[in-house]
């Protein structure tokens, strides 16, 4: 089950809500990870944006729930500014509420992207040993985020992925990529000892660092040429 609510809006569309938190991640002295907003809200807007995309909706506006202060509030617009444009997304409101009563010791951010979908996009697969797999980007989480930048996958890669026809995105979260394909098909189970790919496969991805694809084996050659190095076979034993 992917992470997201999916409300029928009429005969042919759907609303897809989609969403992202962080804690403990900014310019706050009592923060864990030292970062700009700018930047929080960007990898925010990414996992959510992300959730929305793979399952076959495109954003139509973004609500964003400020609790690092009323003075971060155009720094964290601008993080999701960032990532709409690396989508080719163009004129997607961005409202919310900042908490300004209080001022936290640490900082955190919520984030929730609307989008619409066709309901002709619905694409499920089942799992089936004619499948082949691989993770797109590799699982990051806290510092290792920004000191490994060049093994995040860039959303420009992710969406060139989702206009293929016929395969399967996945984004992989906090409880890593066996997890994520667990939650992909409902006909099988997998274990640790059944994956091989030369990355750990309980790691926590973070703000979607990586993705997963189930796809055909005529699709491989196009999936490998757009995702170059950020490209990691998993082969089902």
């Amino acid at each position: 089950m992917r992470d997201i609510i999916t409300i029928p809006l009429n005969n042919e569309e759907s609303l897809i809500i989609a969403s992202d938190n962080s804690g403990g991640i900014g310019m706050k002295a009592g923060d864990h990870v030292q970062v700009s907003y700018e930047t929080i809200a960007y990898y925010s807007f990414r996992v959510a944006a992300m959730e929305c995309i793979a399952t076959g909706g495109e954003p139509v506006s973004v609500v964003l729930h400020n609790f690092c202060g009323d003075n971060t509030w155009n720094e964290l617009v601008n993080g999701i500014q960032k990532g709409l444009a690396e989508l080719k997304i163009e004129d997607v409101p961005i409202t919310g509420s900042t908490e300004s009563n209080f001022d936290l010791q640490q900082s955190a951010v919520g984030l929730v992207v609307l989008g619409k979908m066709a309901l002709s996009k619905i694409s499920e697969k089942t799992f089936s040993n004619d499948l082949k797999f691989a993770v797109i980007g590799s699982p990051l989480v806290g510092n290792e985020v920004i000191e490994n930048k060049d093994q995040v996958v860039p959303l420009s890669v992710f969406l060139e992925v989702t206009k293929i026809r016929e395969i399967l995105v996945w984004p992989v979260g906090s409880k890593g990529i066996l997890y994520e394909l667990n939650q992909m098909f409902t006909n099988t189970e997998f274990t640790k000892d059944m994956l091989n790919t030369n990355l750990d496969v309980l790691k926590s991805s973070g703000p979607s660092t990586c993705f997963i694809i189930a796809f055909e084996k005529d699709q491989e050659e196009a999936l490998k040429k757009i995702a170059n190095a950020y490209y990691h076979t998993i082969t089902i034993k």
